[in-house]
């Protein structure tokens, strides 16, 4: 990149085939921002072809798939301007439970990938001296609900990462934003019902937790505090615009009363909230 040329503006998400990714991406195109939409099938990417934005395969744990991807937008504008990193999903099961395979290709989507995709844009980032990363974190990155340990553990990861990756870029002229939603009404409940187990000693703990995921995010009380993935995609908006984006944005009613709770309650008050929702597993 020339010595004189402006920043790239150039954003590339991760995770657009649906939901909150597929929002965000429609969202930033029609404020004007060049927009790389990715998924790992790119053929389900044509409703944000036809909105604007430029479609790209990308499988955040393949590393042939992200390099090609971050080259593709580097060819194009000298560098990735903005990285959203939005892939991840879901999964119940106990502890114990879940098979260790589930557990490494949860973290390989949620933040290993996301690790990755950080280190191959911020060489272009660093050289062009601005840059924005928005790594998609949860409310659950904040405490825990029971039967969700391994995806609460990646979102945590997550936080952790941000936070130091924060610290390190700063004085390159990146930033890095965690956004952290609640309760988003996009079919949550239903990924998380498919990690359970069918069988064993958690199995109608486990049977419990789905269920309780699927009222939650489509006819409990708590879905009034919920909000449409548009409203993380205005908040990204909002973070990669801001002269000095906050640390952390959080989404929905949902987001900020629990976390505030879990803040002001000590682990054994946390855990008996949990206990009128989630039922304990052990001897009948």
């Amino acid at each position: 990149m020339p010595a004189n040329a402006a920043p790239s503006r150039a954003v590339l998400i991760t995770g657009c085939s649906s939901g909150i990714g597929a929002a965000t991406a429609r969202h930033l195109a029609g404020l004007g921002w060049t927009v790389y939409a990715t998924a790992r099938r790119v053929e389900t990417l044509a409703p944000l072809a036809a909105a604007g934005c430029r479609t790209l395969a990308l499988d955040v744990t393949d590393e042939d798939s992200m390099r090609a991807a971050v080259t593709a937008v580097e060819d194009e504008h000298g560098a990735v301007g903005v990285l959203v990193n939005n892939a991840g999903y879901s999964q119940t099961g106990a502890i114990e439970s879940v098979p260790l395979d589930q557990v490494r290709a949860q973290f390989e989507t949620n933040v290993f990938g996301l690790v990755r995709m950080c280190q191959l844009v911020l060489p272009r980032m660093r050289a062009q001296g601005w840059g924005r990363i928005v790594n998609l974190s949860s409310m659950g990155g904040r405490f825990t609900f029971p039967g969700g340990g391994h995806y609460h553990a990646s979102k945590y990861a997550v936080e952790a990462i941000s936070d130091a990756l924060r610290f390190e870029v700063r004085r390159f002229g990146v930033d890095v934003v965690i956004i952290e939603p609640g309760l988003i009404l996009t079919g949550f409940g239903e990924h998380a019902r498919a990690g359970a187990a069918g069988e064993g000693p958690y199995a109608a703990f486990e049977a419990a937790v789905a269920q309780a995921y699927v009222d939650v995010y489509e006819k409990g009380p708590m879905r009034r505090l919920g909000g449409p993935p548009e409203a993380v995609a205005r908040r990204i908006a909002k973070a990669i615009t801001a002269t000095r984006p906050r640390a952390r944005y959080t989404v929905t009613a949902s987001a900020r009363a629990l976390i505030a709770q879990k803040a002001l309650l000590p682990d054994a008050g946390w855990d008996a909230v949990m206990r009128t929702t989630f039922p304990e597993p052990g001897p009948e």
